[in-house]
């Protein structure tokens, strides 16, 4: 059994905190039906670091997101097409969007006019502020909620700073955001018979992910202050050099950073006062840090590794993405799988992160060819095949 079996989510989203919510949904076993415009799709189709995949329409980033997804193309703007929309509606249990607020008001189907013809639906909005607010209609891209959000102001040290991250954390937060939302009223319309409106903005998303820096701000009135790669909540917590690169180090506790000393030769440093202390070792972080490197640079990166995590002191070499995505620990939780896809082959593609002991998810098709499910789907709520090809004659699909 699946988690989401037997529900069905239309996505009208594009490129990646829509996409991102509704890949979660549809690894639990929901029916995702993207609803495409048939002039190119999804932008993220063209989008990726493969030419010939992206001629295709099936670029790379759109392979990322997009596994177990049916497709369809219809022209909203058309009434062939926005009755096609109607009929979908009364058969959904969610619709996802994340255009600008006004758009499905100008298309003619604001959520109000939605609910009538199915009450129950589940209507996720996804934008970068919000659907109120004096910012609501303005455009947004990651980077700019990375900007406007603080982001880049935690980000970076004192040579390189504001700081983005890098990858597009704002989006994804929002996409995770949303499947959270949407999961949460799928529950509650399991109690009551009723759907609702879920407005996601990706700026109030990502904010709550910066709490602790936020509540020394706002509770101790202490701003951020750009610290690179030291962790601002203890001392010796960040990267120091080894001999033959670096390694991240997180003695956060006192014990731990007792234990560290030790195993470095350097035990009268615990009764040294500009250390002996968490806040105080916090202060004097730019005088310990040399100190501490001597010692590391001895021996290689590894040896480091293993000796302190023996010890129980937390650390870890600093691997390339390569290295991470074929590390044992992560074959182990098959967080990559493998999907065939007929023309590309093997694609690999990122499991649901949590593992279900009873309904775990699972990849169990490959991103969709643009307009792959249009008479599937359409032919499922009573178009012929007749029908279908005078619809796509007039450019409606």
């Amino acid at each position: 059994m699946k988690l989401l079996e037997n529900i069905r989510v239309l996505d009208m989203t594009n490129v990646l905190s829509g996409p991102f919510s509704t890949m979660h949904l549809a690894l639990l076993g929901a029916e995702v039906i993207k609803i495409e415009n048939p002039d190119g799709g999804d932008l993220a189709r063209k989008l990726g670091n493969v030419a010939k995949l992206n001629k295709e329409l099936m670029g790379t980033s759109f392979l990322a997101q997009n596994a177990n997804k049916k497709s369809i193309t219809l022209n909203m703007k058309q009434p062939e097409g926005k009755e096609i929309f109607r009929k979908l509606i009364e058969t959904a249990d969610v619709l996802v969007e994340n255009f600008r607020p006004d758009v499905m008001t100008r298309l003619g189907f604001p959520y109000e006019e939605l609910k009538k013809v199915n009450p129950r639906l589940v209507y996720c909005a996804i934008s970068g502020f919000g659907q109120t607010g004096p910012d609501a209609y303005k455009p947004a891209y990651d980077q700019i909620i990375q900007g406007l959000s603080g982001v880049m102001d935690v980000n970076g040290d004192e040579r390189l700073h504001p700081l983005r991250t890098g990858f597009p954390v704002c989006d994804t937060v929002g996409g995770v955001n949303a499947a959270f939302a949407i999961m949460a009223a799928l529950f509650h319309r399991e109690r009551t018979g009723e759907g609702q409106f879920i407005d996601i903005a990706l700026l109030d998303s990502i904010m709550p992910l910066m709490g602790w820096v936020a509540a020394n701000l706002l509770i101790g009135g202490q701003p951020p202050v750009p610290m690179g790669n030291d962790n601002f909540t203890a001392a010796p917590s960040g990267t120091f050099a080894t001999k033959n690169g670096f390694i991240n180090i997180a003695a956060n506790k006192q014990e731990q950073w007792e234990d560290l000393v030790d195993e470095l030769g350097l035990p009268i440093l615990k009764e040294d006062p500009r250390f002996k202390e968490r806040d105080t070792r916090k202060k004097n972080r730019r005088e310990l840090t040399p100190i501490l490197e001597e010692k590391l640079k001895e021996k290689d990166t590894l040896y480091w590794v293993e000796v302190l995590n023996k010890r129980g002191i937390p650390s870890g070499d600093i691997i390339t993405l390569d290295e991470a995505l074929k590390q044992e620990q992560i074959i182990h939780r098959n967080t990559i799988v493998k999907v065939k896809e007929a023309e590309i082959g093997d694609i690999p593609i990122f499991n649901l992160s949590a593992k279900f002991s009873k309904t775990p998810a699972s990849i169990d098709a490959p991103p969709p060819r643009l307009s792959a499910h249009t008479e599937e789907i359409l032919t499922s709520i009573g178009y012929t095949k007749e029908s279908l090809k005078a619809l796509k004659e007039k450019g409606v699909i």
